[in-house]
């Protein structure tokens, strides 16, 4: 029978406490025969000694890592828990008659002794395991060339080097200093701008990218001279900090139009968020799409008491429904397929499960579509939004969150009208109910239905062409997770009236994104999968904004969410030129809806 690898590890901590105990009342007599008196009460404190120092290794979780991975960290804990077991010891031995005499200078030399014994042992044993770290392996598997000579990049050489199933042939790093230099005598080989050249003189077949703290035009400078190797490359997840001591290649992926972003992670008042949360029943409208599925997702871990899920896309409620159910079995989830026009439906919802907090995520968002739909664009994005608004003021929920897009400020389509409209709506219901109600503004999501990113893959599987409105058309970027958790940031954060807009970062020319797009599956722009401009679609810009002329961006307590202030202008007549608008709807009057919606907001087109 195979002993646990643990059970063995705590024996040998426990067995050299016990000789560095009896070592250093040796060493206190020059290591001649202590006096009798001295030997004898050390055999009699041996045993306690033990157990004591073996819970207090346990306390310090010395168990929890692995010896084959053993770091300076782990030379700490062992100092402190070596530490703390002596001041014990101390404390023992001098209200325990019995365990007199003992010498004080043993106090002193016992922890030196276990602190040698602990981190010889555990450094040797990390020494055997790795003694194949100083030959590069020749010959065997893959041939790999590592990106970046720091920390993540060292530890990515020690996992290829476990596995045996990779030649590590070197590393590039921008680091002038590191030239030359060698990690585990694995050569730093030159540059990130060499990379083509290292590729092809060393044979390489396969790259991986080890700098988890590159900025985003650091990481489009190493994706560049990557694609330009022609060679297959990975990347090191940024979750994976570059202190990081055990990497897996198993979570080393492809490179995404994410990791080109460089956006940060995002820190949140989780706390914050859980406690305006918790036991709360929540709505999300829209809750099959992609960021109200997200939003759900992040709904799910903060111990509510009910998710409700609404949505009208049969297909998109079924997926959300058997993912939330297979990750979250213990959350109370109810998902329901209706339409958010329809008034019986949203009376229903409301009545049955009295939520306290809705986020409404339910949109038409396509523009150049929606410029052919005026009377579907309304009804959903506006009437829709009112008759969800106005159910959640007369069952006074406690929180009303409006999604709505950059597309809203200086609206030139039918899309960004709406969702303007709509704004000037919650803001004016804020004044008219108890119900707080939130905007939160922001840009494109990337990988969301019907955005641009899946359509350039999509593009390039077909052989191309890729198409591009405008070389000069810039967006505004963020990822889906980013989104909804800044959205749950405002919704717990605001008060009511406020326009959160979401800070985007630098927009992105939509001429780099589809390149980029076509590098990452593995071709050349231009070359393999032509870029064709097809101009400015209707209703569309060249570049979007995030903020009103007339509003004031402030800062909050979260660097990435800014408030926007003056931002509810026109809100006091709109709720009147809506029941105009659900008229024309009824009459299907398109020319007059455009007429009307022109006059709301000027800047229709």
């Amino acid at each position: 029978m195979r002993i646990n690898p643990k059970i063995t590890v705590i024996i040998h901590d426990v067995s050299a406490t016990g000789v560095a105990w009896v070592l250093a009342l040796y060493a206190r007599f020059n290591f001649e025969h202590p006096p009798e008196v001295f030997l004898k009460s050390c055999i009699l404190v041996l045993p306690v000694v033990m157990i004591l120092q073996g819970i207090i290794f346990n306390l310090f979780k010395l168990y929890r890592g692995q010896w084959r991975f053993a770091s300076l960290q782990d030379l700490v804990g062992v100092g402190g828990a070596a530490v703390l077991g002596t001041l014990a010891i101390h404390l023992m031995v001098s209200f325990v008659s019995a365990f007199q005499p003992t010498p004080r200078s043993v106090f002193v030399l016992y922890p030196l002794f276990l602190i040698f014994f602990l981190g010889s042992s555990r450094l040797i044993f990390r020494m055997w395991k790795d003694r194949d770290l100083g030959v590069a392996s020749m010959g065997r598997g893959e041939r790999v060339l590592i990106v970046g000579a720091g920390s993540a990049g060292e530890s990515v050489l020690r996992e290829i080097k476990r596995l045996r199933k990779y030649t590590a042939v070197g590393f590039v790093d921008d680091d002038l200093n590191l030239l030359k230099s060698r990690i585990h005598s694995v050569p730093v080989l030159g540059t990130v701008a060499q990379i083509p050249t290292l590729v092809t003189k060393h044979n390489v077949d396969l790259i991986i990218i080890a700098i988890p703290s590159a900025s985003s035009s650091e990481m489009q400078r190493v994706v560049d001279a990557c694609g330009a190797s022609g060679k297959d490359f990975r990347i090191l997840p940024k979750l994976l900090d570059s202190g990081v001591e055990q990497v897996r290649l198993e979570s080393v992926r492809e490179v995404s139009v994410d990791d080109l972003l460089g956006r940060d992670k995002v820190q949140l008042d989780w706390m914050a968020i859980r406690t305006g949360l918790r036991a709360k029943t929540v709505l999300v409208t829209g809750g099959g799409g992609s960021v109200g599925t997200e939003i759900c997702r992040q709904l799910a871990d903060l111990q509510l008491k009910t998710l409700i899920v609404f949505d009208n896309s049969e297909l998109n409620l079924y997926a959300a429904e058997r993912e939330i159910k297979a990750k979250y079995p213990k959350l109370d989830c109810t998902f329901l397929l209706g339409d958010i026009r329809d008034a019986e439906a949203i009376e229903f919802v409301f009545a049955q499960y009295r939520p306290s907090h809705v986020y409404h995520a339910a949109a038409y968002k396509h523009v150049p579509i929606l410029e052919n739909y005026l009377r579907e664009a309304v009804s959903n994005n506006v009437l829709g939004t009112k008759l969800v608004a106005d159910a959640a003021a007369r069952f006074e929920c406690e929180t009303f969150v409006l999604i709505s897009t950059d597309k809203a400020v200086k609206p030139s389509s039918i899309m960004g009208a709406t969702k303007r409209i709509a704004e000037l709506l919650c803001a004016y219901k804020n004044t008219q109910a108890s119900t707080n109600f939130i905007t939160v503004r922001f840009g494109n999501v990337l990988g969301s239905t019907g955005s641009v990113v899946p359509l350039f893959r999509s593009q390039i599987e077909d052989g191309g062409p890729v198409t591009v409105t405008h070389p000069a058309a810039r967006r505004y970027f963020m990822t889906v997770s980013e989104a909804s958790q800044l959205i749950l940031e405002a919704s717990t954060a605001g008060l009511g009236g406020e326009v959160f807009v979401l800070d985007m970062g630098e927009p992105v020319n939509i001429r780099y994104l589809a390149e980029q797009v076509i590098r990452l599956s593995g071709r050349i722009p231009d070359k393999d999968v032509r870029i064709d401009y097809i101009g400015l679609r209707p209703g569309e810009k060249l570049d979007e904004e995030l903020f009103h002329a007339d509003e004031e961006l402030s800062q909050t307590k979260h660097d990435k969410l800014l408030l926007s202030t003056s931002a509810a202008k026109g809100a006091k007549s709109v709720e009147r030129e809506v029941l105009r608008l659900k008229e024309l709807v009824r009459l299907y009057d398109e020319p007059g809806i455009h007429s009307l919606l022109k006059k709301i907001i000027p800047t229709l087109r």
